[in-house]
């Protein structure tokens, strides 16, 4: 272990300064420990929420279907071709913004342990430890103690 901090910047910050001093990146790890689970509270999930997520990944994926497979142009008729690529495309964004609407509500209300928030998780570590190999240790403190000019 060449170093442990509180944060996991302080310990980047040790690591950007090894490898600016050409000490071999491979070789380096920063090891959380203490590690604890923190869920932050996003908003709040209700019908209306489900209904335009579901909405928003419908048209999307009618989006790609029209463009998959409804440009069929005529070459003959151009104009026509044009009008008609324009009103599949439109017609495929509306159905699929509906059965993804229709679906999303659907899934939600058969939910058995329905939450009323969104929430993202992530896992933070009471200390960092910045690691190197015991055959590179003391090149990693020689470079650790250097101060670094920078223009």
């Amino acid at each position: 272990m060449l170093a442990t901090f509180k944060t996991h910047p302080e310990a980047a910050a040790l690591v950007e300064k090894l490898i600016a001093g050409k000490f071999p990146a491979g070789a380096i790890a920063i090891v959380g420990s203490d590690l604890r689970s923190v869920e932050r509270v996003r908003g709040k999930i209700n019908y209306a929420r489900m209904a335009i997520a579901g909405a928003t990944t419908g048209a999307w994926v009618g989006l790609a279907y029209a463009l998959l497979f409804g440009a069929n142009p005529d070459p003959a008729n151009l104009n026509s071709s044009i009008n008609q690529i324009y009103s599949g495309l439109g017609s495929s964004i509306v159905i699929g913004a509906g059965i993804g609407m229709l679906a999303n509500v659907i899934r939600y209300s058969l939910a058995k342990n329905k939450r009323t928030f969104i929430a993202q998780s992530t896992l933070v570590a009471a200390k960092y430890q910045v690691q190197v190999p015991s055959s590179l240790f003391e090149q990693a403190k020689l470079i650790e103690a250097q101060q670094i000019i920078t223009e």
